[in-house]
C-alpha cells in the first residue's frame, strides 16, 4: 500500500542482524526494529523494474503509438521527464509527499534536500518492527513520481513544446503529485485517513495522469489533420515492445508495494499476472465481435487496461476478483478510447485518458468490491462493508480527479503564458523530431 512510517536510526545499527523480537520490561514492551536483506534486496530490484518501466519501457510504448517524424521527440520528453523529477524528488519532492508534517495536504519542509536522512536511518514496513533503509524506500518512490508525469506525454503527443512539456511537468509534479501521493499514502494525509484503499497508485498516478492528459488534450487542441489525416501508430512492433517491458516492469511496480518480500507481495505478483490476462482476452474478444478482427493495438491497450485497474487493488483482492476487475477494465476502457472519444472529438493522441484514467477509476472502485473476502479477498477492516469501503473509493476518486482537473488546468494556462504550448503549424507538419531536437528516429 506504499504507505510508512519513517524510523529513527539511534541505536539501531546493531540491531539489524538479529530476528525481531519483544523486550519486556515492567513497564512496556519493545519492539526491536529489524531489516531483512531478502526485503531490501527485493525493493531494490522492484525499484529497478519501475525505472525499466520508464525508459525503455513506457518510451518504446508511446514511440511506437506516433508517426515517424514524432518518434524521438517521445522517446526525449519520457527521458527528461524521468530526470527531472527525480532531481526534483531528492531537493523537495520527497520532503513534499513523505516529510513528516501534520498537514492533510503535504509533507512539509522537514526532508528538503533529504535532511536528517543517511545510511542508517529506516523506513517502517506493514509488519511490525520490519524496517528498510529509508534510502530504499526514497528511490522507490522516486521512480513513482518520475513515471506518472511522462504518462502525460500521450495526452499531447505530437504537437506540444519541449519547452513547455518540461516546464508543465516540473509545476504538475510540485502542485499536482506530491500533494497527491501525501493526501493517498501518507499517516497524515487526507485520502489515507478516510480508510480509502490505493496499493499501489490507481489515484496517485493513473487517475492522476489520465485526468491531466484529458485536460492537456482540450487545452492544446487537436493535432492538424486530426480525423482527416491517417495518424496511426508508425511502429506496432515498438508499441508490443513497450507493453512487454511495462507488464514485466509493472510486477516492481505492484508487488513492490508491499515493501516486503512475503506472501503480500506473492498475492500482488499473481494478481499483476492473471487481471492483465483477463483484460487482454476482454478487450480481444470485444474487438473481435464488434469489429470482426481482434487486433495487436487492441491488445496491446488490454494489457494497459488490466494493469492499471489491478493496481490500486493486487493487495487486497483474489485472484479471481483480479481476472474480473481486468476483464470490466477492458470494457469500460474500450467504450472511452472508441465510441466516447469518437463522440466528443477531443484529441487524446494515446488514449491516456481512456486507458489509465478510466481503467484507473474502474480499478480504485472495484476494489472497495472485490476486497470483499466473500468474493475472495483480503476482507475489510473492522466496522467496514462494501458498501461503505465502496463510498469511500468513490470519494478518493472524486477528491483526486477535482484536484488534478483544476490545478491541471491552471499550471498549463501558466505554461501557455511563459513559453506557450504548442509548436508552430510547419513545425508540427514536419516532425517534432527535427524541429525540437534536429535529429531524425530514422535515416531515410
Amino acid at each position: 500500500m506504499n504507505r510508512t512510517r519513517i524510523a529513527g536510526a539511534a541505536g539501531l545499527a546493531a540491531a539489524l542482524a538479529l530476528p525481531a523480537f519483544a523486550q519486556e520490561t515492567a513497564d512496556t514492551t519493545e519492539v526491536v526494529q529489524t531489516m531483512f536483506k531478502g526485503d531490501v534486496a527485493w525493493m531494490m530490484t522492484a525499484t529497478l523494474l519501475v525505472l525499466f518501466m520508464i525508459i525503455p519501457g513506457l518510451a518504446l510504448f508511446y514511440g511506437g503509438l506516433v508517426r515517424a517524424k514524432n518518434m524521438l521527440s517521445v522517446l526525449m520528453q519520457c527521458t527528461m521527464i524521468a530526470a527531472l523529477v527525480i532531481v526534483v524528488w531528492v531537493i523537495y519532492g520527497y520532503s513534499f509527499a513523505f516529510g513528516g508534517g501534520s498537514s492533510a495536504f503535504w509533507g512539509g519542509f522537514g526532508k528538503l534536500f533529504l535532511a536528517g536522512v543517511g545510511p542508517d536511518s529506516m523506513a517502517a514496513t506493514f509488519t511490525e518492527g520490519v524496517v528498510i533503509p529509508e534510502y530504499v524506500f526514497i528511490a522507490f518512490q522516486m521512480t513513482f513520481a518520475a513515471i506518472t508525469p511522462a504518462l502525460i506525454v500521450g495526452g499531447f503527443a505530437e504537437r506540444m513544446k519541449f519547452s513547455a512539456v518540461l516546464l508543465f511537468a516540473l509545476l504538475w509534479v510540485t502542485f499536482v503529485y506530491f500533494p497527491v501521493a501525501h493526501m493517498v499514502w501518507d499517516g497524515a494525509g487526507l485520502i489515507y485517513n478516510m480508510g480509502a484503499l490505493d496499493f499501489a497508485g490507481g489515484t496517485v498516478v493513473h487517475i492522476n495522469a489520465g485526468v491531466a492528459a484529458l485536460v492537456a488534450a482540450l487545452v492544446i487542441g487537436p493535432r492538424i489533420g486530426f480525423r482527416v489525416e491517417n495518424l496511426a501508430p508508425h511502429s506496432m512492433t515498438l508499441t508490443l515492445v513497450g507493453a512487454a517491458i511495462l507488464w514485466v516492469g509493472w510486477f516492481g511496480f505492484n508487488a513492490g508495494s508491499n515493501l516486503e518480500a512475503n506472501g503480500g507481495a506473492g498475492l500482488a505478483m499473481m494478481n499483476t499476472f492473471v487481471a492483465t490476462a483477463g483484460a487482454i482476452l476482454a478487450w480481444s474478444l470485444i474487438e473481435a465481435m464488434t469489429r470482426g478482427k481482434a487486433s495487436m493495438l487492441g491488445a496491446a491497450s488490454g494489457m494497459i487496461a488490466g494493469l492499471v485497474a489491478i493496481t490500486p487493488a493486487c493487495g487486497t483482492v483474489g485472484p479471481v476478483g483480479a481476472i474480473v476487475l481486468g476483464a470490466l477494465a477492458s470494457a469500460g476502457c474500450y467504450v472511452f478510447v472508441g465510441p466516447v472519444k469518437n463522440r466528443f472529438g477531443y484529441d487524446d493522441s494515446l488514449d491516456v485518458f481512456g486507458i489509465h484514467g478510466i481503467g484507473g477509476i474502474i480499478g480504485a472502485i472495484g476494489t472497495g468490491i472485490f476486497t470483499s473476502a466473500a468474493l475472495g479477498g483480503t476482507g475489510y477492516g473492522e466496522g467496514m462493508s462494501m458498501a461503505l469501503q465502496s463510498w469511500i473509493q468513490i470519494k478518493a476518486v472524486l477528491i483526486t480527479i477535482l484536484w488534478c482537473g483544476v490545478l491541471s488546468f491552471v499550471i498549463l494556462k501558466i505554461v501557455q503564458a511563459v513559453t506557450g504550448l504548442r509548436v508552430e503549424p510547419d513545425a508540427e507538419r514536419e516532425g517534432l523530431d527535427l524541429n525540437e531536437h534536429g535529429e531524425r528516429a530514422y535515416v531515410m
